[in-house]
């Protein structure tokens, strides 16, 4: 069973191999390469067809590109900041500090009193030693975002040189067409 099915596999191969042809050599005219125009024109009936001519040779032509590329630029600057301080936070701690104390020291009605100056005297005493605030320098990075222009010099075409039915031609293609450049022939009138 296997032999049958090899043997159809390598007559098919056989058969499309005997059948298939080069269509760059075709009287038929294949698609353009990538990037190439297709044909501009009137349709088939206007005494054109396509043929293949030799290239001689393709020289590149450059030239100047000019890109615009975004950058972010940034840099170190030394600023002034002012800091508010804690005082709020260090007169609560020391109000609350201060009062459990004065209701440690007082007995009786004197407890009450005691309480509630220890709370004073702790608020006081807290906001003088929290933090007060004050000016620091610190360094700061800002950043920006500046076009770069760049020229560039890239191929945007070639010269090609080619030879069709003995006669030279130039023309210049936005592409490199290796060592055969189809070509469309169209014959007209002279008047």
């Amino acid at each position: 069973m296997t032999r049958l099915w090899l043997s159809t596999l390598a007559l098919a191969l056989v058969a499309t191999s005997i059948h298939a042809q080069d269509v760059r050599y075709s009287d038929q005219p294949p698609p353009p390469p990538p990037g190439a125009p297709g044909p501009v024109g009137p349709g088939p009936d206007d005494n054109a067809h396509y043929g293949w001519a030799d290239v001689l040779r393709a020289d590149p032509v450059q030239g100047i590109v000019r890109t615009t590329v975004p950058q972010q630029q940034c840099y170190n600057q030394q600023v002034v900041q002012h800091d508010p301080g804690n005082s709020g936070v260090g007169t609560v701690l020391g109000a609350v500090v201060g009062g459990v104390l004065g209701s440690t020291i007082g007995k009786g009605d004197g407890r009450v009193a005691a309480t509630v100056g220890g709370a004073v005297v702790g608020g006081a005493v807290g906001n003088h030693v929290s933090d007060h605030g004050g000016d620091y320098s610190t360094t700061q990075t800002n950043c920006q975002q500046v076009n770069t222009v760049s020229d560039q010099r890239r191929i945007i075409g070639y010269d090609v040189e080619y030879r069709y039915r003995g006669e030279v031609y130039t023309s210049r293609l936005n592409y490199d067409p290796g060592e055969r450049l189809r070509v469309r022939v169209q014959v007209q009138p002279a008047d």
